[in-house]
């Protein structure tokens, strides 16, 4: 006799954890099944060398939305951050690099070496970039309407949004609307003339995507990134223990709350039942039959494979087919004998805490991307690198170090070979390109692991490799996200819901997508 549960979630992630949560502090008992022997998706610590642990996919936190952490007391389930000074240090051929800061009037004495005109936009250009990231902000925690049908409530937010947009003024609104579909690459030259500082801040226009500095929409991608405080050099935000300490704490708050959790659980199957979603199927042959299923998996691995083809429309099929999520990166984690040192940081422990990049300049991305659209993988990568050893030494032998690094582009599908036999070619690659800055650094790699787009997807669920589970491109975002009229976190399968990083916004380690899907199906269960 299958077993009988109220709410059932499938995957573990940050996402699904925070959505267990809230539905758990509303009297629900839903249970997390979880692929893997640990939870966390791609938010996890994991040891990679013997004595070396590092955040072994995601490096780095959303930030998190404070209200959940709020919610989740996560510092009461152990959690700690860390936001160093330096936000980021932009490498430079000559061995001048950029030093960005949280404190904008330090990034401006900084940027005023390169040049004072710049160093003075700089700050002008933060101002707007707040204002439009407070708007960004309320739209990403709403439910983006159905525009054939929208409900009260969201009649009610997008009110609530109309107003905070004509707070912005004429000038910011119309800046809103002008750069959201620019590419981020004309955006920063019309603030500035120094090269190494616009490709370092295009550089947070196309990560994670399959975008170029001169692809249209990528600047939407910027305005995200920055909208939690406006800093033109993005947020930093990281976790003491990796990042797998994050959704342990996220873990612990959720049993609090009432959920269960059970890892080492796959399921090859969702039962449906008069078009509504009646429970899963496990790996094991055993069922559980469940009043609402949750899935923190992507839509295609969800709704192309766990569903029965049968119960969906054709042309919805169709549709899902089309997003697009074929993923641009890769991950290097390296162990290190010691610390490298840096053209023109040395092994400053303070400059190289934030995040590393290899972004010289405009024309560097995009030649890095042009490879990407041939099926190749860039041989001079943009690349984003953090030692998070510097500020957490449990994750290393004393005086040694972890290096993590973020390898773009990778592109998913390589046109003449596979990525089992490309996968040390692009090791050597990135340490090659790290060594143009850094080069006594090949010499102190006592161990390296590459992981491979095809790794996202065949170990850790990601379909295509994408880390953001489909593109943040304009025609996939905000009433678009995963589908237009499918954004409100429900599926055409009722009581089938996503609650993943393929629903609105989909940005990476904030937990927003869960939340905002809780929110939704919380109303559906009359809570």
């Amino acid at each position: 006799m299958a077993e009988t549960r109220d709410v059932v979630i499938l995957g573990a992630g940050h996402n699904g954890l925070v959505t267990a949560f809230y539905l758990a502090k509303a009297g629900f008992k839903p249970l997390v099944l979880e692929r893997r022997p640990t939870v966390g998706g791609c938010a996890i610590t994991e040891e990679f060398h013997p004595g070396f642990r590092c955040s072994r996919l995601a490096h780095s936190a959303g930030p998190m939305r404070s209200d959940i952490v709020r919610d989740m007391d996560l510092a009461k389930h152990g959690l700690k951050t860390y936001t160093p000074d330096v936000r980021v240090l932009s490498l430079s051929a000559d061995g001048r690099p950029l030093v960005l800061y949280g404190d904008i009037g330090k990034s401006q004495q900084e940027i005023a070496r390169f040049s004072q005109k710049d160093a003075a936009n700089y700050a002008e250009l933060q101002k707007p970039l707040a204002r439009i990231g407070e708007v960004a902000n309320l739209l990403m925690t709403m439910t983006p309407p159905d525009l054939e049908g929208p409900s009260a409530s969201n009649l009610w937010e997008l009110i609530k949004a109309g107003r905070k947009l004509r707070g912005l003024g004429e000038k910011d609104l119309y800046r809103m609307m002008r750069w959201g579909p620019m590419a981020v690459a004309d955006l920063v030259a019309e603030w500035f003339d120094t090269e190494l500082l616009r490709s370092t801040i295009a550089a947070q226009g196309i990560f994670g995507t399959f975008l170029g500095p001169w692809s249209a929409g990528s600047s939407a991608t910027l305005l995200l990134r920055c909208a939690s405080d406006g800093n033109p050099a993005a947020p930093a935000s990281y976790i003491v223990g990796g990042l797998g300490a994050l959704t342990a704490a996220m873990a612990a708050a959720a049993k609090e709350a009432g959920s269960e959790i059970r890892t080492s659980c796959e399921v090859v199957s969702i039962k449906v039942k008069d078009g509504s979603a009646a429970g899963v199927v496990l790996a094991n042959g055993d069922g559980i039959d469940a009043r609402t299923v949750i899935s923190n998996a992507d839509p295609k691995r969800t709704l192309l494979g766990l569903v029965d083809p049968q119960y969906l429309e054709p042309s919805f099929l169709q549709k899902l087919q089309h997003y697009r999520m074929n993923g641009t990166l890769a991950k290097v984690n390296l162990a290190l004998g010691a610390l490298p040192t840096f053209k023109g940081a040395g092994g400053d422990a303070a400059l190289l805490s934030g995040r590393i990049q290899v972004s010289p300049d405009i024309d560097y991305l995009e030649r890095a991307f042009d490879a990407s659209k041939y099926g190749e993988f860039s041989q001079h990568p943009y690349l984003e690198a953090t030692i998070p050893t510097l500020w957490d030494q449990s994750l290393a032998p004393h005086g040694k170090h972890v290096m993590s690094i973020y390898m773009q582009y990778a592109p998913f599908h390589l046109r003449n070979a596979d990525w089992n036999t490309q996968r040390d070619a692009l090791g050597d690659t990135v340490v090659k390109t790290l060594a143009e800055y850094a080069p006594d650094l090949p010499g102190l790699i006592e161990a390296r692991e590459v992981i491979t787009p095809k790794d996202l997807e065949q170990t850790y669920g990601l379909t295509g490799g994408h880390i953001f589970h489909g593109e943040l491109a304009l025609d996939q975002l905000f009433t678009m996200r995963p589908l237009l009229n499918w954004a409100q976190y429900r599926t055409p399968i009722r009581n089938l819901y996503l609650c993943g990083s393929s629903t609105h916004p989909g940005t990476g380690l904030n937990g927003m997508s869960g939340a905002n899907a809780a929110r939704e199906i919380l109303k559906d269960l009359g809570k």
